[in-house]
């Protein structure tokens, strides 16, 4: 088939390198003319595990190309996902005005009849609000051609990104006609074939509620255990050890059950507030959203506290962060819980050093007041105490006296829980982490 994805961003560029992959041909569009030649030259603007492999091969097979022309960009589209940011707006909804501009751009560019399917998210019914902009523009410009709107979530984890896209756990989407039902099992029937997924078809509404509904609980059950593990500090438990014991109920399961220090990212903080906006407009208090929010939020005053309690004050403090991206595996900062840690370290006077294996370009870029270590040694050199902020796997390896013999005082947070605590106490270490004080005392 003929797709054209708008937008190449971390879901756009993967979601095309992944159809161009199963044998169609596709066409990347985005109005960024600095990304459009980095991918032209083979290039990903943004690291993720894979994915300029992945980009290669539908190249070379001359299935996948790049384009900052619209006209080009629609040609021949059969199949058009729309990938653009949703960022938030200052009352927790979403900015829908790209994927707006998309809808009135498709009507003005195509060519035949098409699919435009939402894989950015979106709340429920913005399927419908965008087929109401394409038929008045469609009305203005005499515009013939069929245009139908279908939902198509994506459900990708940054850092594992190409193999959830190759290998999901389910396909959804929504539809409003046996047409566009059929152009989406076109789209999917070589994944849906090899790996006999389960596929969720439905109408457009559900599949756009389900991508909210499945983060906003997510999210949930990470608060959930950011919680329990305050609880496990005051009482004396081990937090793993609980998460442990808990994840044996096949009702409740292991995953997203790792205290920390919260949850961050393009996905999870803004689809909460955007799922709890939803709500409200439609006259429901998802209160219970409201407090997952705080208890993410309170992870970090629970690290400053920690601090505190060793340093006093932290005016004049050189603090040692490790990790700036929201998670392993990515060089993406946006609403990283380690970059929010760094900057309240910031506002309340001290002296940071951030060090990250492969985001310090974009903290650079977008947060040049936090000062940056390029080796996890010069980070440590004489610090005060460190915080692990992110559990990425080159910090799982440093030894308890690797902090013991760098650091000025032989503080360490670890915010993460990625360390041995016996060993860190072993080695004299003022260790602190996250719901395991019956360990650490």
């Amino acid at each position: 088939m003929h797709i054209t994805v708008i937008g190449v961003g971390h879901v756009g560029l993967v979601s095309a390198a992944a159809f161009a992959k199963w044998g169609h041909q596709v066409v990347g569009y985005d109005d960024d003319a600095s990304k459009i030649a980095r991918m032209q030259a083979g290039e990903a603007w943004f690291y993720e595990p894979g994915l300029d492999e992945l980009m290669a091969e539908g190249v070379e097979a001359a299935r996948l190309s790049f384009t900052g022309d619209p006209d080009e960009a629609l040609a021949e589209a059969e199949v058009v996902f729309v990938c653009v940011g949703t960022p938030p707006l200052p009352g927790g909804g979403p900015n829908l005005s790209y994927v707006e501009a998309v809808g009135r751009s498709v009507v003005e560019h195509a060519r035949r009849d098409l699919l435009l399917v939402e894989k950015s998210t979106v709340p429920a019914n913005t399927g419908k609000r965008l087929e109401q902009v394409i038929d008045r523009e469609a009305e203005r410009l005499g515009t013939a051609h069929r245009i139908e709107v279908a939902s198509n979530p994506e459900f990708l984890k940054e850092g594992a990104a190409v193999q959830d896209t190759l290998h999901p756990d389910r396909v959804v989407y929504g539809t409003s006609s046996d047409w566009s039902r059929d152009l989406l099992r076109q789209v999917y029937a070589p994944l849906v074939a090899e790996d006999e997924l389960p596929v969720v078809e439905t109408d457009v509404p559900t599949a756009e509620l389900i991508k909210h509904a499945s983060n906003a609980f997510l999210a949930t059950r990470i608060s959930f255990i950011n919680a329990v593990s305050q609880i496990c500090d005051r009482v004396g438990a081990d937090v793993r050890v609980v998460a442990e014991g808990m994840g044996h109920d096949v009702r409740i399961g292991h995953r997203f059950l790792q205290a920390g220090l919260g949850y961050g990212g393009s996905c999870f903080p803004k689809d909460v507030d955007a799922f709890a906006h939803l709500a409200s407009q439609v006259g429901y208090d998802f209160g219970l959203l409201d407090e997952v929010r705080e208890i993410n939020v309170g992870q970090r005053r629970a690290v400053l506290d920690k601090l505190e309690g060793e340093l006093w004050h932290l005016s004049g403090k050189t603090i040692a962060v490790l990790g700036a991206a929201f998670k392993p595996g990515t060089d993406d900062l946006r609403e990283s819980p380690a970059v929010h840690l760094a900057n309240d370290l910031a506002d309340a006077g001290a002296d940071v050093r951030v060090h990250d294996p492969v985001a310090l370009g974009n903290l650079a870029e977008e947060q040049p007041h936090l000062g940056q270590a390029m080796t996890v040694e010069e980070a440590l050199a004489d610090a005060h105490a460190v915080v692990v902020a992110t559990d990425w796997p080159e910090y799982v390896d440093i030894t308890p006296e690797m902090y013991r013999d760098r650091l000025a005082y032989p503080i360490v947070i670890d915010a993460r829980n990625i360390h041995d605590p016996e060993k860190m106490l072993a080695a004299g270490l003022h260790y602190y982490a996250m719901g395991r004080q019956s360990i650490i005392r």
